[in-house]
């Protein structure tokens, strides 16, 4: 989302001290003017380069926006997905999960149409790759990639929601491991340079997301969905995506572990391929059971 046009504004505004004054901010005239009539919309922007104070009021000198898309998440993953998850550095997940402006709510994914397109590949298939096709039936085998892709595909949904940010975005079939990439219909073209680049015969072949895989019971993908539908769950009961509260205590790099307090809860993570854990000690803020 672009400016369109530049809107100069006089907004009073009061420091620390209570001392009031006046200050003139540039904004978009649109979110000025969905701001000034529409309160119930909810803005969100896609920018790309990072600019400070757009997802701040234009009463404090902001653009406006009330969200920003925090994307280099699903960046991140995409770059650990393509090598093995036994290197994957705890302390690096971390920080570009929490990597953000104080004050500037953010609506985080693990991926979206940039990694869905034809050229990369969903977060399921850099995950289980060729075997979804032959081994997601509940009543059938299954393989390592297949087990390890599931596990791995949920703990990625769930500590991106969990540490990501203030809102959290599926894209088309995300939330059930959808297989395969998105391509519209094109016929070749040569660029200017020269460059010949093929078409797909202008099939509509991959231009569809098959939302019935997760609702079809005999398949893995219902589990998967199920599960995000329990995430949501979860955020609405607890509310912990917006709660002031957020603590990591532990980014363990040789037991891959990763703890952290968001609102009320705790989570634990552990992204080791073969240790699990008994009676592991986490520290919390409140006493108590958990559980």
């Amino acid at each position: 989302m672009g400016l369109v046009g530049e809107v100069k504004k006089v907004v009073e505004v009061v420091d620390a001290k209570g001392q009031k004054g006046a200050v003139r901010v540039t904004c978009s005239p649109i979110t000025l003017l969905i701001s000034t009539w529409c309160m119930v919309l909810l803005r969100a922007a896609e920018k790309v380069s990072g600019m400070p104070t757009f997802a701040l009021p234009v009463q404090v000198g902001g653009v406006g926006f009330d969200y920003r898309l925090h994307m280099a998440v699903a960046d991140k993953w995409i770059e650990l997905l393509k090598g093995n998850d036994e290197a994957w550095e705890m302390g690096n997940i971390v920080h570009t999960l929490t990597n953000r402006r104080w004050l500037e709510k953010c609506v985080t994914y693990a991926e979206s149409h940039d990694q869905a397109l034809v050229g990369d590949k969903t977060i399921a298939f850099w995950l289980m790759d060729k075997d979804m096709y032959d081994f997601m039936a509940l009543n059938g085998p299954s393989t390592p990639n297949i087990d390890r892709g599931i596990a791995l595909h949920k703990m990625i949904r769930l500590i991106t929601m969990g540490l990501g940010g203030e809102g959290y975005l599926n894209f088309m079939g995300n939330e059930f491991g959808h297989p395969e990439w998105i391509d519209f219909p094109r016929g070749p073209q040569v660029l200017p340079s020269g460059k010949f680049i093929p078409g797909n015969n202008n099939s509509y072949d991959k231009c569809r997301r098959r939302f019935d895989l997760g609702d079809a019971e005999f398949l893995r993908y219902h589990g998967m969905q199920q599960f995000d539908q329990a995430m949501q769950h979860l955020e609405e009961k607890y509310g912990f995506m917006t709660s002031d509260h957020q603590y990591v205590s532990r980014k363990h790099e040789e037991d891959k572990v990763i703890v952290f307090e968001k609102g009320d809860l705790v989570f634990v993570f552990n992204f080791h391929w073969s240790s699990s854990y008994f009676d592991y000690r986490v520290g919390c803020l409140k006493p108590g059971k958990y559980k």
